[in-house]
């Protein structure tokens, strides 16, 4: 058995296992998991309305799972995504507000300012990595905290001028009439295409260009990348900058798509401590991510139907979701024996 086939056996046996527990899990509370199975599916396929939501859903999950990727790919973790996320949602927000630009300076010009925001936030951590030693994990966990209350802070001394409460204008919205009317008046907005997009950034940035492998050298074996004249700091910190940069477009998705404005948060939103389940589930590859996205997305979308359609408490739904992310974080043990499996195959 391929290298290649086990890859994607591993994360398909993971989702059957997890959806197994999840059933023995709700026939143990004395739910029928076939009903409670039936109404994720409505959830998430139900109709165009149920559809639109689910890839809006899925939007930021894929631009948040890309920047813990990246950074897994070059051998750094960045926990940071969820206060660049937030911060991207700042800017993308005020940038949309304070200004009344033509649509086509005015949106690109809204997400620059997302993701410039997520990837000064994620300089910071590469920066004292680099220099001082300090562990991105440590450094990013603390500014997620930074973050947070930075931009509650902003957004409460600029609400006297209706920062608040007015939303972004029109001209730098994601939002669709058409894809809107496609999808029986859904919150789907144009963000998906950027999502996407970003992915191929990805993909090229790392599979085609000198400085992708350069990341990618650093990350596997620091000192070799040193010897043969790579610079170390110098990777670091522009990885780390780049993970942020996809971070704060996630958070521009948020700001210039689903809710048109930035308001103060009594906390984080999740979607950046998701990425990493994202980042994990897709192998931390850009079509991976893609998947792993579309999944954790659908899940968290569709489970909002379990508890109307099936009367399944959000508690159990909350345990389902997260048995099937703990048999994907516990990949590692199927691949082990799918390859023992193969290798016995082989040996008769």
């Amino acid at each position: 058995m391929s290298n290649r086939v086990i890859n994607i056996l591993v994360p398909i046996i993971s989702i059957i296992i997890g959806l197994i527990v999840g059933a023995i899990v709700m026939v143990v509370s004395g739910y029928d998991p076939v009903q409670g199975y039936i109404a994720l599916w409505t959830g998430i396929f139900g109709d165009s309305y149920s559809i639109g939501n689910t890839i809006r859903q899925i939007t930021p999950y894929l631009l948040a799972g890309l920047a813990v990727a990246f950074a897994f790919r070059t051998g750094l973790f960045n926990i940071g995504v969820e206060g660049q996320l937030i911060l991207g949602w700042l800017a993308a927000a005020w940038v949309g507000y304070a200004f009344d630009l033509p649509k086509i300076i005015h949106l690109p010009l809204a997400l620059l300012a997302a993701a410039a925001a997520g990837a000064f936030w994620a300089f910071i951590a590469g920066f004292l990595k680099a220099k001082f030693k300090v562990h991105e994990v440590i450094a990013t966990i603390m500014l997620n905290y930074t973050a947070l209350y930075i931009a509650n802070a902003v957004i409460k001394k600029l609400s006297d001028g209706g920062f608040k409460t007015e939303r972004v204008h029109e001209s730098a919205s994601l939002r669709s009439p058409f894809l809107r009317e496609l999808t029986d008046n859904s919150s789907l907005h144009y963000g998906i295409i950027v999502a996407l997009l970003m992915v191929m950034v990805m993909w090229f940035i790392l599979e085609k260009t000198t400085r992708g492998y350069e990341l990618k050298a650093v990350g596997f074996n620091k000192h070799a990348a040193d010897y043969a004249g790579m610079s170390v700091n110098k990777n670091i910190i522009l990885a780390m900058t780049i993970s942020g940069m996809f971070a704060g477009l996630g958070g521009a998705m948020e700001a210039l798509g689903t809710f048109q404005n930035a308001s103060i948060k009594p906390g984080f939103t999740g979607i950046g401590f998701d990425g990493i389940a994202v980042a994990l589930l897709g192998a931390n590859t850009p079509l991976g991510v893609v998947f792993g996205a579309s999944l954790f997305g659908s899940l968290k979308y569709g489970a909002l139907n379990m508890p109307n359609a099936a009367g399944i408490p959000e508690e159990i739904v909350s345990i389902i979701i997260a048995l099937i992310i703990f048999f994907v974080a516990s990949g590692y043990i199927i691949r082990v024996a799918l390859q023992k499996l193969s290798k016995k195959k082989e040996g008769q």
